[in-house]
């Protein structure tokens, strides 16, 4: 007995660390295990019979051990979880006091006879033993286990037996191991007798309610006790060596214990059809901002046609999420059903581009003879996604470089002309192509002269990346004098989750309204001689009108007037049609032009007068 116990303890303390490495590892079997696994109904049990008859058999003494591997609590390294009520106890046998050995398929029906603790026979496979509450094992006794409806927790149901739900279908998987694995061993949905259990639509309904969860593969594996694919070994000194097809591949269940007329049909609630019982969906996630949140995911249901019940595999690609993965994903038998699956996008909002990606959902029902569309002939239903994020809008007045800056001279214009007008283009660069947000100008200030100048400036939004819209600017005439003005251009992202303002532009315009008719006769005595000259240098750099030496009619006397008293002097009072632009003051040239002229001396006296003055300017 102090043998027995310390090797216990020695095989409990090393399973201990496995467990826990083990912990989140996968539970497949090697990729070449079901290889011969090609059949369907009668075929296909007699190749799954041949492949798990390939085992190790452990003696029944030794499955008190065994359980340490196999039924460890996955949160409590040092206990086990017993069947029917999942209780968490101490690990240790200590002679079925806390725990005994249940038989899911009662020895009273396995044809083998009582077991002794050197027994290796149906009654010591680790597949139909189960740590079980030695009062819950009594009160079970051999009853069959049903009925097909019942859910909620274990106990007699009449003359049935129900397991609970969260070990409703690992007990019925465990059966139809037991019935593939021993050609003595069938099942009923009768009343069993002899080496019969049931009852079988019961055992269908637990098996495709109660999915096979983690606890459930990872038995399953430490049973096997070698490693599968990318699936470690779970050291088990008492390994069996051989699986549960079942728990592998429960969509074998169907083909072998009912029929190969499978009727379900699975489709995406809103899809299209593809044809052959396939469906599509497109999920538009929409269009956000770098940086800006993944949008939340989107509820999509699952329709099963048909009242028998099968699983599916759901597998997402590329930069789609699904709630449901991987193949342990079924529908309930005896009734149509649907499930909810969240579907969402993953990859983030860290750069631009397009998230897209694909869920496939798969009927893994193997039987054929359902017709079009119905068990394996039910075609795949696709669900795309895509998820646009986009970079932040760019403005500029340029469409080729990023130009934020724009100054225009309108020059100098006349008086109740024709106004003046300047074209421009407001761009939104598109440094990536078809991911850059539209731009929106939210409004536009101006500071200084704006009331001299008006533009066809409006707010406008979601300009299209390496697109652009037209402006004008004009310079109102109505007014005489010199007019500056600023405009900020205030921009931001369109309207998409993550937008920002983004930096402004900023256009400047100039310009000068001068009278259409030019005098430089400030005096008004019908000659512009040197006296209308000293009416300029005295008002020079001051404000006012033409008899204070105001020729060009802005209201300034500056060096502009001078320009036209020089181009007007020695003549008869001008009318200028045209308004000259400013130039140098060449004295020599009004020297020569007042030549002419009687009181020639008086002049050319005045204007070397002024030589000296205007060269300090």
């Amino acid at each position: 007995m102090f043998i027995c116990r310390f090797r216990a303890i020695v095989t409990f303390l090393a399973l201990v660390c496995l467990t826990v490495a083990a912990a989140h590892a996968q539970y497949n079997p090697p990729a070449s295990y079901y290889n011969s696994a090609t059949g369907t109904g009668a075929t296909l049990k007699s190749q799954l019979q041949t492949i798990v008859s390939s085992m190790t058999g452990i003696n029944y003494g030794n499955a008190r051990y065994s359980a340490l591997a196999t039924d460890a609590d996955p949160n409590s390294p040092n206990k086990i979880l017993l069947i029917y009520n999942r209780a968490s106890v101490a690990a240790t046998w200590d002679e079925g006091a806390t725990w005994n050995r249940e038989h899911i398929w009662p020895v009273s029906r396995l044809g083998v006879g009582d077991p002794s603790n050197s027994t290796t026979s149906a009654a010591s496979d680790q597949f139909n033993l189960r740590p079980a509450n030695p009062s819950i094992n009594s009160s079970r006794g051999n009853a069959p286990f049903g009925t097909d409806s019942k859910t909620g927790a274990y106990g007699n149901n009449g003359a049935y037996f129900y397991p609970g739900d969260a070990d409703a279908g690992d007990v019925a998987r465990a059966q139809f191991y037991m019935a593939t694995r021993y050609s003595q061993l069938t099942l009923t949905d009768n009343t069993p007798s002899g080496t019969q259990m049931g009852d079988l639509s019961s055992l269908l309904n637990y098996h495709f309610r109660d999915v096979p969860d983690a606890f459930e593969q990872r038995r399953n594996h430490a049973i096997y006790g070698l490693a599968g694919e990318n699936s470690p070994a779970i050291t088990n000194s008492y390994a069996q060596k051989n699986r549960n097809p079942y728990v592998d591949h429960p969509e074998f269940v169907w083909s072998v214990f009912v029929d190969q007329m499978n009727d379900s049909s699975i489709s995406i609630q809103g899809g299209t059809s593809t044809g052959g019982g396939g469906s599509a969906l497109d999920l538009d996630f929409g269009r956000v901002l770098v940086g800006a949140a993944v949008p939340a995911n989107r509820s999509v249901t699952l329709n099963k046609a048909g009242l028998d019940g099968t699983y599916f595999q759901v597998t997402p690609t590329g930069n789609a999420t699904s709630s449901l993965t991987g193949r342990y994903n079924a529908f309930h038998n005896s009734t149509t059903d649907s499930k909810v699956v969240s579907i969402g996008v993953t990859g983030g909002t860290a750069t631009p581009g397009l998230k897209n990606g694909q869920v496939t959902i798969d009927n893994l029902d193997i039987t054929t003879q359902g017709g079009l569309g119905v068990g394996a002939n039910d075609a795949n239903d696709v669900i795309t996604t895509k998820l646009s994020v986009l970079d932040h809008a760019n403005p500029s007045f340029n469409g080729v470089s990023d130009v934020n800056h724009l100054a225009y001279d309108f020059g100098t214009v006349a008086l109740g002309s024709a106004a003046p007008v300047f074209s421009f283009d407001l761009f939104n660069l598109g440094a990536n192509s078809g991911f850059t947000a539209g731009l929106d100008l939210d409004g536009v200030s101006g500071a200084g002269n704006v009331a001299a100048f008006s533009t066809t400036l409006a707010s406008f939004t979601a300009l299209v990346a390496a697109n652009s819209n037209n402006f004008s600017a004009s310079l109102s005439t109505s007014t005489l004098g010199a007019f500056s003005a600023t405009y900020t251009l205030n921009f931001s992202d369109e309207n998409l989750p993550g937008a920002a303002s983004v930096a402004p532009l900023t256009l400047s315009l100039t310009g000068m309204v001068a009278a259409a008719t030019q005098s430089a006769d400030f005096n008004n005595d019908g000659l512009v001689d040197g006296a209308d000259f000293l009416v300029w240098q005295r008002g020079f750099g001051g404000a006012g009108g033409a008899p204070d030496g105001d020729a060009n009619g802005d209201g300034l006397i500056d060096a502009a007037d001078l320009v036209i008293w020089k181009g007007q002097a020695g003549a008869a009072t001008v009318v200028a049609t045209t308004v000259p632009e400013p130039q140098a003051v060449v004295l020599a040239i009004f020297m020569a032009a007042s030549a002419a002229w009687s009181h020639r001396r008086t002049i050319r006296g005045i204007v070397r007068e002024q030589i000296g003055v205007l060269s300090e300017y």
